[in-house]
């Protein structure tokens, strides 16, 4: 039928290399010390870029994870079943070393290229990166104890992957169950219970209102004692082989992440063993938090990048009033807009992962104390809106879930939510400012050493200074917290301003610090002042 013809349509987006075609990345992996694992990188670029990946990755999605809670006759065996292209996906992406890499093998730029893997896959998938996250958090937290270090680490630090629930594994994913219903975010009204059992062991009991990838092998959790609120690990599969006490409740049912199940888990005399002091719990499972917090940054930064790469991929192949969208200059601006906020995120979550680093320096580990924080707020906030815009740039099949960017606007704001919401990362920043005075400092020479370009950039940082020394010699702090929101999204984008005008062509510098510093800088994307290269800013895509 001739109705039937198909004119107009951008080809499928397949067989691309995403490591080759993301300028930003590939230039900061060398940058930060990483252009080592170029080869490896571009190896996991066109993994994901393939026609076969970006299928599991829907079919991840389409086939949600089944909670079984019984087997056929009656017994209680608490599986989630998963589409076998999640599997997939998270087996390559333990092969390529997104999970623990980095602490394998440390070394100069190890953390980038952790980082470039692990955004990478999380730009096809994101669901996947859940455990793959909490995995390379918990190798620092698993430090507190030398002998659960010693039985775990090598397990986390293998690249094999092992869906099943058993004992003997040579590999293994963890996760977390931190918050409970009553006090969220405030673990400290957390009322899960432990008692010592003897001989190392405790019994747990209580209820966890998020855990998510309820399939890991293990899980850093914390529960009361008798001392205060303290960090366990408890394992799925108990030492003899039998399963441990995990009753998974229900999986909830999410706005995004779709292909990651999330459930809410009863303890009932679940055996969990003591990480770290007790009545230490949240200094023990601290740094697990703050990789955690990083790695929602990559994130955001990865469907930035997979947001803006599918809307110019439309834009360049579709046609409309006689021209290519690509060509129009409302739509230029709006990917270009779009470009240049994806490569200022990419940018900062490399710059971070360079400071996460073996060998950082003690300016890098202060100034990351601040910039994570700071950065985790901005950039995650960003990320809805973003895919937003670009989900528009396709018109309707934007809007439909047969193309990737409907799933991607409900994944963004997880991020967001994750690993401490807005208020609780701004009120962070906030304790940091007023308590620790070596993360402002090294976050001010950060900034300090981009100062002499722009006049705008300047004139931000002076007051960004006026505006923090205020903060700090305030003695009001319920007017402290009222403005901290707006006082941290000027430290993020000064952040990533600093780091364009050092390190990025000239004409995505220029376009920075004009649309996001200057005086006729816009509230949505596309707004963006005149006189802008914007055909450099589009070769960014």
């Amino acid at each position: 039928m001739v109705t039937h013809a198909v004119v107009n349509q951008p080809p499928p987006r397949v067989d691309v290399d995403e490591f080759a075609a993301n300028p930003p990345l590939r230039e900061g992996v060398e940058r930060y010390d990483a252009g080592w694992a170029t080869g490896s990188l571009g190896q996991v670029g066109r993994l994901v870029g393939s026609a076969s990946f970006q299928r599991d990755a829907e079919l991840a999605n389409l086939h949600e994870p089944q909670l079984h809670a019984f087997d056929r006759w009656g017994n209680r065996i608490d599986e989630v079943e998963y589409d076998d292209g999640y599997h997939r996906i998270l087996a390559a992406a333990v092969a390529a070393g997104a999970h623990t890499a980095a602490w394998a093998e440390p070394r100069a730029g190890a953390n980038v290229a952790r980082a470039a893997a692990f955004m990478l896959f999380a730009q096809v998938e994101p669901g996947h990166a859940c455990p793959v996250s909490m995995t390379h958090a918990a190798v620092p937290a698993l430090a507190a104890s030398e002998s659960l270090a010693a039985e775990w680490m090598p397990r986390l630090l293998s690249r094999d992957y092992d869906g099943r629930l058993a004992a003997g594994k040579t590999s293994a994913l963890f996760g977390m169950a931190m918050t409970e219903k009553q006090g969220g975010s405030d673990v400290r009204a957390n009322t899960t219970r432990a008692l010592a059992d003897g001989d190392g062991r405790w019994l747990i009991t209580g209820h966890k209102w998020f855990c998510s990838a309820p399939m890991s092998d293990a899980f850093l959790v914390l529960a009361q004692t008798a001392v205060g609120l303290s960090c366990f690990l408890v394992p799925r599969v108990l030492d003899d082989g039998e399963r441990n006490v995990f009753l998974i409740q229900r999986l909830k049912d999410k706005l995004g992440n779709r292909s990651n199940a999330s459930s809410e888990v009863e303890f009932d005399g679940t055996v969990g063993y003591l990480l770290g002091e007790e009545g230490r719990g949240v200094r023990t499972i601290l740094e697990m938090v703050n990789r955690t917090r990083l790695d929602c940054v990559y994130g955001s930064a990865a469907g930035m990048r997979q947001a803006v790469a599918e809307a110019g991929w439309h834009a360049r192949h579709r046609s409309a009033f006689g021209a290519r969208l690509v060509d129009q200059p409302a739509m230029a601006a709006v990917l270009a807009d779009l470009s240049l906020e994806s490569e200022a995120a990419t940018t900062v979550a490399l710059r971070l992962a360079r400071a996460h680093d073996a060998d950082a320096s003690a300016e890098d580990a202060a100034f990351r104390r601040l910039a994570t924080a700071v950065t985790k707020y901005w950039v995650c906030k960003r990320g809805p809106g973003h895919a937003y815009e670009a989900l528009e740039c396709l018109g309707g099949n934007g809007y439909t879930e047969a193309f990737p960017l409907a799933r991607r606007y409900r994944e963004q704001p997880v991020m967001a939510i994750w690993e401490g919401s807005g208020n609780v990362i701004a009120l962070d920043v906030l304790r940091a400012l007023r308590r620790e005075p070596d993360p402002w400092q090294a976050f001010d020479a950060e900034l300090a050493a981009a100062r002499g370009v722009y006049r705008t950039f300047d004139a931000h940082h002076d007051r960004l200074r006026a505006r923090v020394s205020a903060v700090v010699a305030s003695a009001d702090a319920a007017a402290a917290e009222s403005s901290v929101r707006p006082l941290v999204a000027s430290l993020a984008v000064a952040l990533q301003a600093s780091l364009l005008i050092r390190d990025a062509p000239a004409p995505v510098a220029d376009a920075f610090v004009a649309a996001r510093l200057g005086p006729e800088r816009g509230s949505l994307f596309g707004e963006l002042p005149p006189g802008l290269d914007l055909p450099t800013l589009l070769t960014r895509l």
